[in-house]
């Protein structure tokens, strides 16, 4: 556990240098410094019906199975001073085959300063974003395994798996929530060639915001990973709205040149969540949400989680795992679940939580509507997210490469065991 002492003791440093900042006049306050850490990680055993085509290591290969760590989180956060929180995160995602070298990095590092509960600010590295409830969210309470990913809209294409550099302002006010955030994107260093993808130009500030109205209990606004599913603990029902903007993200070519086509990043989106423990002790988790995203013309990504082809695939949702998940275009997304009283299996306490997905996209270049299903049995051990074992299925569209219509499904079977220190 070397590397994490080593993280303690970065932490630390940055503390010291943050909080001699602002506790000058604070001596006479009657405050304790708080540290709290955890550690979470997520194993995949997992079977990938593979898209046609798709090689590994140059070799053609139609099945594959694998065992992964999906993630690695290790946060680490500090309540320096009554109004000053220090907030970090190390880890990493897809820890496979592929590299041997299991780095663990930086995903969050920032600070942020309380002048109340209506109006906080902060700046640094983190996921505070808008468009909607799942750009930002708790990786530990999921429902599912991996959905939504479409909410990143820019995943490691001008971001750091969701993360930027930021600066933002976020709070309160009765039963509104709100968050407002200026951002400034990653280096593009690849150049499109003829198709829109993202500009190679000097990245523009992007500005995005969520705000939404919580009819029942508050949501904690102290991180911007909003939890996934609440279970028997929370009454919640919220409705948002929210919107993502950066001028001239796109082109369809080289960005210096004049003859080319550049596009505006604009996206929003309103959403609605839902958790409700019933008197049974059993809860309802919801969600239903509508996307309008606009990358430029015909834009189109696909996607593939934890993917463990690494070149091929003949069909146009390109090798291993991946479907057109995120584009230019309009998406439906709905996810409904049922957790049972906690009772022993084995002599244990368990409550079983099972969920399905649906994201339905209408993507301008595609012929046929998009389509893909995630069912996900959740077994939650001491009925808690702590340590969970779930059984997950994605029943994935197939488009064809020259008509862009869909010509079949293929299926990804995941068994996957979360644990948490804490």
């Amino acid at each position: 556990m070397k590397f994490v002492q080593d993280l303690f003791k970065q932490f630390l440093i940055v503390i010291v240098l943050f909080s001699s900042l602002f506790v000058i006049g604070q001596e006479k306050e009657k405050f304790k410094p708080t540290l709290k850490w955890n550690i979470t990680s997520q194993f995949w055993l997992r079977y990938s019906d593979l898209n046609q085509g798709s090689l590994i290591n140059g070799e053609a290969t139609s099945g594959y199975a694998d065992v992964s760590m999906r993630r690695l989180r290790i946060p680490i956060t500090s309540q320096v001073t009554p109004k000053l929180y220090l907030y970090s995160i190390f880890g990493g995602n897809n820890y496979n085959y592929q590299d041997g070298s299991f780095a663990v990095e930086i995903l969050d590092l920032y600070a942020e300063y309380a002048f109340d509960k209506k109006f906080e600010v902060g700046f640094g590295k983190s996921g505070w974003q808008g468009l909607s409830r799942y750009n930002v969210r708790s990786s530990k309470s999921l429902m599912g395994l991996d959905s939504p990913l479409f909410v990143l809209t820019t995943v490691n294409k001008n971001d750091h798996i969701g993360r930027l550099l930021s600066v933002w302002a976020k709070g309160q006010i009765n039963k509104f929530d709100y968050r407002i955030t200026f951002s400034r994107p990653t280096l593009v260093t690849s150049m499109p060639n003829g198709k829109v993808d993202f500009a190679n130009n000097r990245p523009r500030i992007r500005t995005s915001s969520y705000v939404n109205y919580q009819f029942f209990d508050m949501e904690s606004n102290k991180s911007a990973y909003l939890a996934g599913s609440y279970m028997q603990t929370k009454k919640v029902f919220n409705i948002g709205v929210g919107f993502q903007f950066q001028e001239k993200a796109m082109s369809d070519g080289d960005a210096l040149l004049a003859s080319t086509n550049l596009y505006d990043m604009k996206h929003w989106a309103i959403d609605s969540f839902f958790n409700l423990p019933l008197n049974n002790d059993g809860a309802i988790t919801a969600y239903l949400g509508f996307f309008d995203y606009d990358y430029g013309k015909d834009y189109i990504r696909n996607v593939g989680a934890n993917n463990p082809a690494t070149s091929g695939g003949n069909d146009f949702n390109g090798s291993g795992v991946a479907f057109p998940m995120m584009g230019t275009g309009t998406t439906w997304y709905t996810q409904l679940g049922y957790a049972f009283k906690k009772t022993k299996i084995l002599n244990y306490p368990i409550v079983v939580q099972p969920n399905i997905a649906v994201q339905s996209s209408n993507f301008d270049v595609l012929k046929d509507q998009m389509t893909v299903y995630d069912f996900t049995l959740n077994f939650l051990l001491d009925g808690g997210h702590a340590r969970k074992l779930s059984l997950g299925y994605q029943h994935r569209p197939i488009f064809d490469s020259s008509t862009l219509k869909q010509k079949d499904y293929k299926g990804m079977l995941v068994l996957q065991y979360q644990v948490s220190l804490f």
